[in-house]
């Protein structure tokens, strides 16, 4: 059943906030935001509410002899339509994650399998920057440390656009990979595994930092292989120390490093309180997609096969080549679906 008295109440909450903005009254980046948000919502209410419309001026025609037919056979047709307009417009009014339209940081560190662990993490960073050109995403790289052969020991990733970390959310965990390795001269395939972390960006209003929270230290910039090395102390390291956090920056401009890691470090403290949160929500029931732990092993990506297989929804794809090139859409839309169809079944919808 769709709640009529929720649906008035967001027709109402939608005028009041068009009227705001015609009037130029009120906070209006927060109102053009609210907006956005509830505008295809209303389009789902207002389809639902025609097609609820129709099917009662045709039952009244029902009454009329020389309309029966006419009628029975329009109601026959919009009867029909109902399920999927409910469906459409249970899915619009489930609750919305706020950080779903934020920016994000993603992070990609190797896991077991030494260089060719480290060579993967670089595979999957280029898989994201691919998949962020193809969005029309700006991806921006905070901190790399890359390996002689190429691979990469930590990536930390700033990434800019259109609902990213609504697309992103599900990436984060441990992604597995089995094939030759360019460092194995006898054909043998080896497993290896990276680590994925996607975490939606703070903002200062967010985090409050206490200055006495926190440990500043300056020190020298190093490139891959130790090219490229500053001469300035410019890189800054911060260290929160309730938490134990660390973040880095290494760019040219001291003043820019600690903006950026400032940056990073709200993005992490307010990942913890997120995760926080989360593991309390879900301490009396299944945990979703995507809300689990993060040392989950949740992607296998098997080159001799061709194969990807994301074990927590059981999707399994032969197209990996595609895949690696930024073809993920196929996987975000199921990872998204089965979320939805699980807070739909936790909402008795």
């Amino acid at each position: 059943m769709v709640p009529s008295d929720r649906l008035i109440q967001i027709r109402q909450r939608f005028e009041f906030i068009e009227a705001q903005l015609a009037a130029g009254g009120g906070d209006l980046a927060a109102l053009g935001r609210e907006y956005a948000e509830l505008k295809p919502v209303m389009a789902q209410i207002d389809a639902w509410e025609t097609l609820q419309s129709g099917i009662t001026e045709a039952e009244a025609m029902l009454r009329d002899p020389e309309m029966k037919a006419l009628a029975e056979d329009e109601l026959y047709a919009l009867r029909g339509a109902v399920p999927a307009a409910e469906e459409a417009l249970q899915l619009a009014l489930l609750p919305k994650d706020a950080a779903d339209a934020r920016p994000a940081m993603l992070e990609i560190r190797p896991g077991t399998g030494g260089e060719e662990a480290a060579l993967f993490a670089g595979d999957l960073l280029r898989m994201y920057q691919r998949y962020a050109e193809n969005r029309g995403w700006r991806v921006e790289i905070i901190e790399e440390q890359a390996t002689e052969l190429g691979g990469i020991k930590e990536v930390v990733a700033h990434i800019t656009g259109q609902d990213v970390f609504a697309r992103l959310k599900y990436e984060s965990g441990v992604h597995r990979v089995q094939r030759v390795p360019t460092t194995e001269s006898g054909g043998r395939i080896h497993t290896s595994a990276a680590t994925v972390a996607v975490l939606p960006e703070a903002e200062e209003v967010d985090v409050k930092i206490d200055a006495n929270d926190i440990r500043i230290d300056t020190m020298r910039s190093s490139g891959a292989g130790g090219q490229h090395v500053n001469t300035t102390d410019s890189a800054v390291r911060i260290t929160h120390m309730p938490s134990g956090i660390v973040v880095t920056s290494s760019e040219k401009s001291q003043h820019r490093n600690r903006e950026i890691a400032m940056q990073v470090l709200r993005t992490k403290l307010f990942d913890l309180e997120r995760q926080k949160i989360d593991g309390e929500r879900s301490a009396s029931r299944k945990a979703q997609v995507g809300s689990g732990d993060r040392s989950e092993r949740i992607r296998t990506y098997n080159f001799p096969q061709g194969r990807l297989s994301d074990h927590r929804i059981n999707l399994t794809l032969y197209k990996l080549d595609q895949v690696m090139q930024g073809d993920l859409d196929e996987i975000i839309d199921a990872l998204t679906a089965d979320a939805q169809a699980t807070l739909l079944a936790e909402m008795g919808a």
